[in-house]
């Protein structure tokens, strides 16, 4: 009896401390989220704390400043995960050679993701200054006209888009080059015997094999670029005129005046998230191949 009885209990006492993580630090504050999320709440004195209902909802569907925050998280969100999607696999397929220098340059690429983003938004500062910044002067050798960098609206979210495009591109090229040393010889010795051309091997080829990694580093790189919020904060603060501002450092700049406005406004932000991870699922999920 004791041990058909543990036999049960068993399951449930092994995913115990790992379920009690989630509970606690996952599923509890976003509950929490949801909850002040329909208050008028004070920090300093939670006596005048009230309930409000959608208030805090209808609020930020009628503000300006919002809109621009979400539009400036999906210009910088598409800019992020194009621009690494792209450099990653390019620099993953030459990894992909046989070199005796490739352990060392893929060191060097792996490099600026364990670097704090506070160091490489400082030297990214420098190298963008518009009057002392090496880019600006690398630009004057070149016989180009200077660039504003961070100091112009037009310029300041693809500044920040470079940056963090910089940190990313090495460490998603590794995913991606451990994924096609994973494609078996094979299949390209079956295709060199057909006299396949290189475009057709890489599109019917490598990218069917590889696009499990593919889709999980897209799905990674979306939920993370919807979350940025150091390199904003060290670069611009925002600015200049809100045009670097998401939806996370929006968040942040309410978290002292209206903590309900601030709750409800990543309350969107986590059903923006879902609604377009569901999307990613529904559409290329039946395009990954899984062998």
């Amino acid at each position: 009896m004791y041990r058909e009885l543990w036999e049960r209990i068993r399951p449930y006492l092994m995913i115990a401390p790992a379920m009690t993580g989630i509970c606690v630090f996952v599923i509890y504050p976003i509950l929490h989220l949801i909850y002040l999320s329909f208050y008028k709440y004070n920090l300093i004195n939670k006596a005048k704390s009230k309930f409000v209902g959608f208030d805090n909802y209808i609020q930020i569907f009628t503000r300006e400043d919002f809109y621009k925050s979400v539009v400036n998280t999906f210009l910088y969100s598409v800019g992020v995960v194009v621009l690494t999607m792209i450099l990653s696999l390019l620099a993953a397929l030459w990894l992909h050679r046989k070199s005796r220098f490739n352990a060392f340059v893929q060191a060097g690429m792996f490099t600026p993701h364990i670097i704090s983003i506070v160091s490489i938004s400082l030297v990214w500062l420098w190298l963008m200054e518009p009057n002392l910044g090496l880019l600006n002067y690398v630009l004057k050798m070149m016989g180009l006209p200077p660039s504003p960098w961070l100091q112009s609206s037009r310029t300041a979210l693809w500044s920040v888009i470079i940056v963090s495009v910089w940190q990313s591109v090495g460490y998603y090229a590794l995913i991606i080059a451990a994924a096609l040393q994973s494609v078996p010889p094979s299949i390209y010795e079956a295709a060199a015997l057909d006299n396949a051309r290189r475009s057709s091997v890489f599109f019917k080829i490598t990218l069917p094999m590889i696009s499990p990694q593919l889709f999980f580093i897209l799905i990674i790189m979306t939920i993370g670029s919807f979350k940025v919020f150091d390199t904003v904060q060290i670069m611009t603060g925002g600015g200049p005129n809100g045009a670097t501002s998401t939806l996370v450092y929006y968040i942040y700049s309410y978290r002292t005046t209206n903590i309900g406005f601030a709750s409800a406004s990543g309350v969107v932000l986590m059903a923006l998230t879902g609604l377009l991870t569901i999307v990613y699922f529904r559409l290329l999920s039946k395009k990954v191949h899984y062998q």
